[in-house]
C-alpha cells in the first residue's frame, strides 16, 4: 500500500465515525440503540441483514476453501444462506418483527422469560453470549490477518485499530449507525467486488485463458464439483439446516434486523431482499478466488492468503485501498451488529437479573449501560482475537465453521422454534434439556470421541450432531411432557398474528421471574 491506498483506508475510517456521530441524535432510548425504534425502512433492514452476514473470514478462511476446492465454496456456505433466509423469509421474520411490533420488546431473548421461564432465558443468554465473544473474536483475527498482509502490522495492532473504530460508531449511534455504515459499506464493497473480478478477467485474458475456458485449465482440476473434499451431501444438508435458524435471528444480530422494521410485512420483505443478494452477489466475489490457482502461489497450506496476494498484484494503487477498506467493511459491519445484538442481550436480560439497580434504569441510564457494554463486549472479542490461532481454537476457519456452527444449534432451537405454533407443546423442560444435550454432544464429537477415531470425527458430523440432538430432544420431550400452559400460549398467539386482538400479554408465571420495573417489561 503507498499513500493513496492510506488516504482511501483513513478516509473509510472518518465516514464511518462521522455516520456515528450523526446516528446518536436519532437515538432517545433503548428501544432507538438496540432496535432502531422500528422505523428502518424495509429495504435498508435487507441490505443490513445481508451484510452483517459477511466478515473478513470470507476472503481468508473461505478464499481458502474455493482456492483449494473451488465452486463448493459458494454451494456449501452463500446457497445455503440465501435458501435458509428465503424459507425465513416466511417462517421467522414476521414473527421476530412482533416481538418488537406487538410485544414492545428490544432483545430477541426478552420474550423467552415468558415463553418457558427465567432459568431457560438466562441459560440461552448467557451461553449466546460466550458464543458471540468467541464468533467475534474470529471476525477480528481475520481482518488483521488482512491487514497484516497489506500494511505489514502485527496482528494485535490490526485487532486494535479495527475493534477501536469499530467500538466508536457503534456505541454511538447504536443500530442506526450499525445499518447506515452497513449501506455505506455495501457500496464500498460493491465497488470493490466489481473491480476485483473486472481484473481477474483481464489478467486471465493476458494469459489468453477464456472466461468459460478457465475451468478446462489443469490447475483447477476438479474445482468445478459442487461437493468435495470435507465439504459433502451431509455437510450441505447439515449447514442448510443450521443457516436457516442462524441467519434468522439465532444468532441475534439478524433477529435485531427483522425487529426494526415498522411492520411483520416490511420483515418479510426485507429477509426477501437479502436472500437475493446472498444468491448473487457472493458469486462476483467468488469468481477471483476460484481463479486464484492460475494467478498466484498461496504461501499458507490452507490458501487463506490467496485472496489478499492476488489483489497486491493485480490492482493499481487507489482501487488496491478500496479493496482493503471492502475487507473492513465486511467485518466491522459483522462485528458491530453483534456487538449491538449482545449489548440488548445483557442490558435487557442479564442484568436486571444480577441488580437490582438494574431493574430501575431509565431511558438515560439504559441508555449508558447499553453503550459501555457494547464497549466491554468488544474489548473481550478482541482480546479473544489474539488467541484465535493458539492450541485451543485453532485456525480462523475451525473457529467459524465448528465453533460457532456446531454450538449455535442448541442455543437456536429453543429460541426460533419457541415462536412456532408447532411446537407450543415445548416448554422450558424440552428447552433446557435440548440446550444441556446439544453443548454435550458439542463437547464429546469434537473431543473425546474425535480422539478415538482414525482421523477424527469428519467435519459435518461435528456441526451437525450438536444441533440434531437439540432437535429431536426439544420436539420429543414437547409430547412427552406438554408444558403448554395458557400464558405460553398467548405469547405464541401474540407473534403469530397481526392486530390488537384480545389475547393478553401475561405476566411472568413465576414469582421470581416478576421482576418490577426492570427492562425485560414492555417499553
Amino acid at each position: 500500500m503507498n499513500g493513496l491506498d492510506w488516504a482511501v483506508l483513513i478516509g473509510y475510517f472518518g465516514v464511518m465515525v462521522a455516520i456515528g456521530f450523526w446516528s446518536h441524535k436519532r437515538v432517545d432510548d433503548v428501544s432507538d440503540f438496540f432496535t432502531a425504534g422500528g422505523k428502518m425502512p424495509w429495504w435498508l433492514s435487507g441490505i443490513s441483514h445481508h451484510m452483517s452476514g459477511y466478515s473478513a473470514v470470507m476472503f481468508t478462511g473461505y478464499a481458502g476453501i474455493a482456492y483449494t476446492y473451488g465452486v463448493t465454496s459458494f454451494i456449501t456456505w452463500s446457497f445455503p444462506i440465501a435458501l435458509g433466509i428465503a424459507i425465513g423469509s416466511k417462517l421467522f421474520a414476521p414473527r421476530v418483527n412482533r416481538l418488537r411490533s406487538r410485544l414492545h420488546l428490544a432483545s430477541p431473548l426478552e420474550y423467552l422469560k415468558n415463553r418457558y421461564n427465567l432459568p431457560t432465558q438466562q441459560a440461552l443468554a448467557w451461553s449466546g453470549m460466550l458464543l458471540k465473544i468467541v464468533d467475534v473474536g474470529a471476525k477480528w483475527a481475520a481482518i488483521a490477518t488482512l491487514l497484516s498482509v497489506f500494511t505489514g502490522v502485527t496482528l494485535n495492532q490490526g485487532i486494535l485499530i479495527t475493534g477501536a473504530i469499530t467500538a466508536v460508531y457503534c456505541t454511538i449511534g447504536g443500530l442506526w449507525a450499525d445499518a447506515l455504515t452497513e449501506l455505506g459499506q455495501f457500496v464500498i464493497q460493491l465497488l470493490a467486488g466489481i473491480s476485483m473480478f473486472v481484473a481477474v478477467v483481464a489478467k486471465l485474458n493476458d494469459k489468453h485463458i477464456g472466461f468459460f475456458g478457465a475451468w478446462d485449465e489443469s490447475t483447477l482440476h476438479g474445482h468445478g464439483k459442487p461437493l468435495v473434499g470435507p465439504y459433502g451431501t451431509v455437510f450441505l444438508l447439515a449447514f442448510l439446516f443450521i443457516k436457516l435458524f442462524e441467519y434468522n435471528g439465532g444468532m441475534l444480530n439478524q433477529a435485531q434486523r427483522y425487529m426494526a422494521t415498522g411492520s411483520a410485512r416490511e420483515a418479510e420483505r426485507s429477509a426477501r431482499l437479502s436472500a437475493i443478494l446472498w444468491l448473487v452477489w457472493p458469486v462476483v466475489l467468488f469468481f477471483p478466488m476460484w481463479m486464484a490457482p492460475l494467478l498466484v502461489h498461496a504461501n499458507k497450506p490452507d490458501g487463506s492468503d490467496s485472496y489478499a496476494l492476488m489483489t497486491e498484484q493485480l490492482l493499481p494503487h487507489g482501487l488496491l485501498g478500496l479493496v482493503v477498506v471492502g475487507f473492513f467493511s465486511h467485518t466491522m459491519a459483522m462485528c458491530s451488529s453483534d456487538a449491538n445484538a449482545i449489548a440488548a442481550v445483557f442490558t435487557r436480560d442479564v442484568a436486571p437479573v444480577l441488580s437490582q439497580r438494574a431493574r430501575g434504569w431509565g431511558d438515560r441510564s439504559g441508555l449508558i449501560a447499553a453503550r459501555v457494554t457494547t464497549v466491554v463486549f468488544l474489548g473481550l472479542s478482541m482480546a479473544v482475537a489474539t488467541q484465535v490461532n493458539s492450541p485451543a481454537f485453532k485456525d480462523i476457519i475451525t473457529v467459524v465453521i465448528k465453533w460457532v456452527a456446531g454450538l449455535m444449534g442448541p442455543i437456536a432451537i429453543p429460541m426460533m422454534l419457541g415462536l412456532l405454533r408447532p411446537f407450543r407443546r415445548s416448554g422450558p423442560t424440552a428447552a433446557l434439556t435440548s440446550w444441556a444435550a446439544g453443548l454435550l454432544a458439542f463437547w464429546l464429537v469434537n473431543y473425546p470421541i474425535s480422539w478415538n477415531v482414525d482421523g477424527g470425527v469428519p467435519l459435518q458430523y461435528q456441526v451437525s450432531v450438536p444441533l440434531a440432538v437439540s432437535l429431536v430432544l426439544y420436539v420429543l420431550i414437547g409430547y412427552l411432557k406438554p408444558e403448554d400452559t395458557p400464558e405460553r400460549l398467548a405469547i405464541i398467539e401474540r407473534v403469530n398474528t397481526d392486530g390488537d386482538g384480545a389475547t393478553a400479554v401475561p405476566a411472568p408465571a413465576a414469582a421470581g421471574d416478576n421482576i418490577v420495573g426492570a427492562p425485560n417489561q414492555p417499553l
